[in-house]
């Protein structure tokens, strides 16, 4: 208002840059308005950077954006986190912007369009929380849009007619964002439709009988899913393919909860898929955004006791809940006093109960456990031998099945279809970073399953 003043006072420049915002400031109050005008823009930043990483992490939990590293800096506000590559393409776009303009007034001109535009949307969704949200009249909502709107409806098209001089920018990064956000969107949508409609049933499993159709070698197999109800269709591909697998098998799925720590007797969900001759186990391990993920051998300790003390309780839990046809129970491990036996024979304890430890602090030289089943342990002998059966099976070795998926349009779909699944969703798949688990899995231990999807 103050540089319109003076403009409507002065109306002889001898350029267009004469009538920047500095020129209207009386010169007495010249540098302190500078100086307050740089202390807005810091403040600004910060809003902006802040603001960014919280919608970043929204469209991520809503399956929007493609994966990004979120960082938690505070155990009490779930809301305060850092996002490395989000800052990192924040300030390319502001060095890129600053050098290729090279002139505040394209700068006022893209930003301007950005400030009307936030400010429209931000009234059209206004109303629609005064009618949604607030419950009030249809016509009170109409009447708020209609006055804040027309209004800034003005402003909005008065910055449209500066689009060839630096207006453009904001409309060609908030077309990029959209495109990635829409193809990352539609594939999830489609991957998550694959996995539910071909996940394999517990009726398939049950014909199958107790050898499941297939060989059953020593060891226990952990196979990773994000399904945390049936059995996910790269397990009916494996055993397709290879027909042999583990002689215990536990799907387990990680799940990030918006806590800041677990406690650890609520970490693990336990449940039986079939019967107990089955050997079938599904695990559900819930993480705060401030837990330290375990580490390897730390989290094949605390899941084999997960596993011993569900089987001991026989899967009657009264802390469990029922997911589908499966009880899933909520265990707190070190009820069976399940020794280890270091390599060298003596005793070293019993397995501390759900204890979390940095990668970082773990000694390089780390001697594998041996795990006893006690003899003293009051059990019947069914759950004895299933406990057996379990610690003969860990003695053999652990391996973490991934499943590695590949999106691929079918046959006879539409162009566009095939350029936005086949090309765009995949090459943001590459190029996104992966659940944060994976980086905790020994890879000497890891097999990683292939499957096309057609989608």
């Amino acid at each position: 208002m103050g540089q319109a003043a003076y403009i409507s006072q002065h109306h002889s420049f001898e350029n267009s840059y004469h009538i920047g915002f500095y020129v209207s400031v009386p010169e007495k109050l010249r540098w302190p308005v500078l100086v307050i005008a740089i202390l807005a823009s810091v403040v600004g930043s910060q809003a902006i950077i802040t603001g960014t990483f919280s919608i970043i992490k929204q469209c991520s939990a809503l399956s929007c954006f493609p994966g990004v590293k979120i960082v938690h800096t505070s155990s009490t506000v779930h809301g305060q986190i850092y996002i490395p590559e989000i800052n990192w393409i924040l300030m390319i776009l502001c060095l890129a912007v600053t050098i290729g303009f090279n002139n505040t007034k394209h700068l006022a001109n893209a930003q301007g369009l950005a400030v009307i535009t936030v400010m429209l949307v931000t009234t059209c969704l206004m109303s629609l929380v005064i009618v949604l949200v607030w419950n009030k009249s249809i016509f009170i909502a109409l009447g708020f849009l209609i006055f804040f709107g027309s209004i800034e409806v003005m402003y909005f098209s008065a910055s449209l007619g500066k689009f060839h001089e630096g207006a453009w920018v904001p409309i060609t990064l908030s077309f990029i964002f959209m495109v990635v956000m829409s193809v990352w969107h539609y594939g999830t949508i489609k991957k998550y439709e694959f996995d539910v409609q071909n996940k394999v049933s517990v009726n398939w499993l049950l014909n199958l009988g107790p050898s499941l159709g297939i060989v059953r070698v020593r060891g226990i197999g952990l196979i990773h899913t994000e399904l945390m109800s049936g059995i996910p269709a790269i397990f009916s591909h494996f055993v397709t393919n290879l027909p042999a697998f583990h002689q215990v098998l536990v799907f387990l799925c990680v799940k990030s909860v918006p806590v800041p720590h677990v406690e650890p007797e609520e970490r693990f969900l336990v449940g039986r898929i079939g019967p107990k001759e089955y050997r079938l186990y599904r695990v559900i391990v819930r993480y705060g955004y401030r837990d330290v993920q375990q580490d390897d051998l730390e989290f094949e300790k605390e899941l084999i006791n997960s596993i011993a003390e569900f089987i001991r309780s026989g899967g009657a839990d009264q802390n469990g809940f029922v997911e589908g046809s499966e009880k899933l129970s909520s265990i707190s491990s070190g009820a069976i006093p399940l020794w280890e036996e270091g390599g060298d024979g003596e005793v070293d304890g019993p397995a501390s109960p759900n204890k979390e430890i940095n990668q970082q602090t773990v000694a390089p030289q780390r001697k594998k456990a041996r795990f006893v089943l006690p003899k003293s342990a009051q059990v019947d002998a069914e759950v004895r031998s299933e406990l057996q059966d379990l610690m003969d099976a860990r003695e053999a070795g652990m391996s973490f099945i991934l499943g590695h998926s590949h999106m691929k349009a079918k046959s006879g779909s539409s162009f566009v279809k095939r350029i936005v699944i086949n090309f765009f969703y995949e090459f943001l798949r590459r190029n996104s970073r992966g659940p944060s688990y994976a980086a905790n899995i020994p890879h000497a231990s890891t097999l990683e399953v292939g499957m096309v999807y057609q989608v």
